[in-house]
C-alpha cells in the first residue's frame, strides 16, 4: 500500500520538528497528514469521526498528555493503527516504551532517534501493512466440559509436530508435540478450544498421557524409518506434584517401544517452582532414566537461574520474545547472546523458539545457537506430514 493512500498523524510539540516531519511525509508522497502539538490534540484527531488514522508518528516528551499516556489511550481504543515512536530519550527508556506499546496491542513499526531522517522514516513506513480482519473463533472456543470428557475417552486428541533443526548442519534433530483435537463433527480444533476448560476441570493430565503415548509411538516409527529425531512433550504443572510421575512416564513410553533418550520432556519455569521437593524428585528420576529435560520459555520467569542450578536440565529453550526482537533491539540481542553463552558453559543444548525470518536464522547461527524452531522452518503439522517434510527438508543456503 502506497503512502499516498495513508492517513498519517504527527504528534510533536516542537514546531520546527513537526513541520520538518510533515514536509518529509509530503516529499514521500503522503496526501493526508494531520498534526497535533500534544497527546490530547493527537487523541482528538485519532478518536474523531474523520478519516481513520493509519500511522501515528508520536514524540514521547510532550507537555500535558505525553506520548506514553497517548499510547495508553490509543491501545484502549482497540482500533487498528500502526505507530512510529520518535524521541531523543535514552535508548533503554525508548525500548521500555516500545515494549509498553506492544503490550497495549498496538502494531509498532519501530522507533526513530531524533533528529529524524527521511531514510529512517521511509524504512519504517515501508513496514506498514493494512490490518487484517481478525478471524472469529469458532464456537469450539467454549467447548463444554462433558464433550471434552467424551473426546478424551475416545482418544480423539493427537499430537501435531513442529520441527526442530540444527543450526550447525541443518539436520532435523526433533519435533515438539502440540495437542490438537480431531473432533468427529467440528473437525480439527486448536488448543484454545480445550486447554482452558481442561485446566479448570482437572483434565489436563489425561491429555498429557494421550499426547505422551501417541508421541512415543510415533517417535518409535520415525527411528524405524531412519529418522534420528527426538520427540518433545510438554508436562503440565499439575503432573509434577504426582510422586509416581517418573515411573508412570517411563512405563508408558517403554510400552510404546521408545527408549527414554529419544524423548525430551519440556517443563516451564513456573511448573518447576511448584511443590519443589516432589518436582525435583520426579525430574531427577526422569533424567536418571535417560529422558531429556528442557526448561521451556527460558527468560520469562522470575527465578530462571535458580531453576538451572537445582534441576538437571539437558536443554535450555529460549523464549521466542527474545528471538523476535534480537534483530532490532540491542538489549534483546545481548540477553539472547548471554543465554546462549550460559547454556554452552553449562553444557546444555540451546534451542531458540520463534525463528520466523532469515534474519533470525542468521543471527542465531552467528551467536552459536544449537537448534532452531519456528515458522521460518515449518509450522506444526500432523505426524505423516512431518515424516515426509523431514525427508525433503533442506536448510537455507
Amino acid at each position: 500500500m502506497g503512502i499516498e493512500t495513508l492517513h498519517v498523524l504527527v504528534a510533536e510539540d516542537h514546531d520546527f520538528q513537526r513541520r520538518t516531519l510533515v514536509r518529509m511525509l509530503a516529499g514521500m508522497g503522503a496526501k493526508k497528514v494531520s498534526e497535533a502539538v500534544d497527546g490530547k490534540a493527537a487523541l482528538d484527531v485519532f478518536a474523531g469521526g474523520g478519516t481513520p488514522v493509519d500511522i501515528i508518528i508520536s514524540d514521547l516528551e510532550m507537555p500535558g498528555m505525553d506520548g506514553m499516556e497517548f499510547m495508553r489511550h490509543v491501545g484502549e481504543a482497540n482500533r487498528a493503527v500502526s505507530v512510529i515512536l520518535s524521541s531523543a530519550l535514552d535508548p533503554a527508556l525508548v525500548s521500555s516504551v516500545e515494549a509498553m506499546t506492544r503490550a497495549y496491542g498496538i502494531t509498532l513499526l519501530g522507533a526513530i532517534e531524533k533528529p529524524v531522517t527521511q531514510e529512517k522514516l521511509s524504512h519504517l513506513i515501508a513496514k506498514y501493512a493494512p490490518p487484517q480482519p481478525k478471524a472469529a473463533r469458532p464456537a469450539a472456543a467454549a467447548m463444554p466440559i462433558e464433550e471434552i470428557r467424551r473426546g478424551l475417552a475416545a482418544r480423539e486428541f493427537e499430537p501435531f509436530f513442529q520441527p526442530k533443526v540444527s543450526l550447525v548442519d541443518g539436520s532435523v534433530t526433533g519435533a515438539e508435540a502440540l495437542a490438537r483435537w480431531r473432533h468427529p463433527e467440528k473437525g480439527l480444533l486448536a488448543p484454545y478450544a480445550f486447554i482452558g476448560p481442561m485446566e479448570e476441570g482437572g483434565l489436563i493430565d489425561e491429555l498429557t498421557w494421550i499426547v505422551l503415548e501417541k508421541s512415543a509411538a510415533l517417535g518409535r516409527d520415525w527411528l524405524a524409518r531412519g529418522l534420528q529425531a527426538t520427540v518433545s512433550v510438554n508436562l503440565s504443572l499439575k503432573s509434577l506434584t504426582d510422586p509416581g510421575l517418573a515411573e508412570r512416564i517411563s512405563a508408558r513410553v517403554a510400552a510404546q517401544g521408545l527408549a527414554p533418550k529419544h524423548m525430551v520432556l519440556e517443563i516451564t519455569e513456573t511448573a518447576a517452582m511448584t511443590d519443589v521437593a516432589k518436582a525435583l524428585e520426579n525430574l531427577t528420576r526422569l533424567r536418571m532414566k535417560g529422558f531429556g529435560l528442557s526448561i521451556d520459555d527460558y527468560g520469562t520467569g522470575y527465578s530462571s537461574m535458580q531453576q538451572l542450578s537445582r534441576v538437571p536440565f539437558s536443554e535450555l529453550k529460549i523464549d521466542q520474545s527474545f528471538v523476535f526482537s534480537a534483530t532490532e533491539k540491542e538489549s534483546s540481542k545481548v540477553i539472547l547472546a548471554s543465554s546462549l553463552d550460559m547454556a554452552k558453559k553449562l553444557k546444555l543444548k540451546a534451542v531458540a523458539e520463534g525463528v520466523e525470518t532469515r534474519a533470525h536464522w542468521n543471527l542465531l547461527q552467528e551467536l552459536g545457537c544449537d537448534v532452531a524452531q519456528g515458522y521460518f522452518i515449518a509450522k506444526p503439522m500432523e505426524a505423516g506430514a512431518f515424516q515426509a517434510w523431514a525427508l525433503e527438508w533442506r536448510p537455507p543456503e
